[in-house]
């Protein structure tokens, strides 16, 4: 006989004692949990607050569509270039692949365009840690010298939020012409005597930090905030020395007077706009109508 024939059917109307079914559900997405201090936290409260822990004030990266809606007044940005979109010009092997992947979090690694913050219009580039780490290539490049281009014929500042992790190695030296090009262009508007001010954030590194990101005429960042050329990794290894503590976050580079001021998130779109007025650009009452 078979034993199993003696086990007791399962009755759908008896209650069970099994304490894992006495354990709430609750979905993944609805914690966060901090990378630097390891606290839990609600989603929902993260995100209310920018994106930033309220127990240890680590600054969570955060997508162009974020830093746009924090930076920019409310359906006020109009989006420039989106057309453009980089190829695999050096028939570099695996980057069609890598590129398609990349586009999944938009076209390019950075997003331009024109908005108003704190009612004045000012142009607004924004770079997208998402699409392979903020990497310039020639289409970033491009897209960020035709805002500068624009913004020069039309007289209006520059705002411009980086993240990047350097030249994009897949376009050789193409991407690498992309620091002067984008440096013209600042020159350009500089003499123009318009305003430029950078928002570094978190990491800021490469042939970016070489070129429009350190050119700014004021150069704010976020806390904590890695500002560097060739990380600390790199530089160990070469000198074969131990690294002062923090190097190269936007603390110590402040003290050393790479930068003008670390500003929190939650802050930065307020101090933009004084300094905008400092500068003497004024809101647009046309727009605010």
């Amino acid at each position: 006989m078979d034993l199993f024939s003696f086990v007791k059917p399962k009755n759908e109307l008896e209650t069970t004692t099994d304490a894992k079914q006495n354990v709430p559900f609750v979905p993944d997405e609805m914690w966060t949990k901090c990378p630097k201090c390891n606290t839990m936290l609600l989603t929902t409260d993260l995100e209310e607050n920018f994106n930033v822990c309220t127990h240890c004030d680590h600054h969570f990266r955060i997508s162009t569509k974020q830093r746009i809606d924090i930076l920019a007044d409310s359906d006020s940005f109009v989006e420039r270039d989106s057309e453009l979109s980089g190829g695999n010009i050096l028939d570099f092997p695996g980057y069609d692949q890598k590129l398609e992947k990349a586009r999944e979090s938009g076209k390019e690694s950075v997003v331009c365009g024109e908005c108003l913050i704190g009612g004045i219009k000012t142009v607004l580039c924004v770079m997208n840690a998402g699409f392979m780490m903020g990497s310039m290539g020639t289409v970033t490049g491009e897209k960020i010298t035709r805002a500068f281009e624009y913004a020069t014929e039309n007289s209006l500042p520059v705002v411009a939020c980086t993240v990047s992790g350097g030249a994009r190695m897949q376009e050789g030296i193409l991407s690498l012409m992309q620091m002067a090009k984008t440096s013209g262009a600042v020159k350009r508007h500089s003499d123009a005597g318009l305003l430029y001010i950078t928002v570094l954030t978190d990491p800021t590194t490469g042939g970016v930090t070489a070129s429009f990101a350190m050119e700014g005429d004021i150069i704010l960042a976020e806390p904590n905030t890695l500002v560097a050329f060739a990380g600390p990794r790199v530089i160990e290894q070469t000198m074969r020395q131990k690294l002062p503590k923090d190097f190269q976050t936007s603390e110590f580079v402040l003290q050393k007077g790479f930068i003008d001021a670390v500003v929190s998130r939650d802050k930065l779109k307020a101090t933009i706009t004084r300094l905008l007025k400092i500068h003497g650009y004024k809101e647009n009452k046309e727009a605010a109508q």
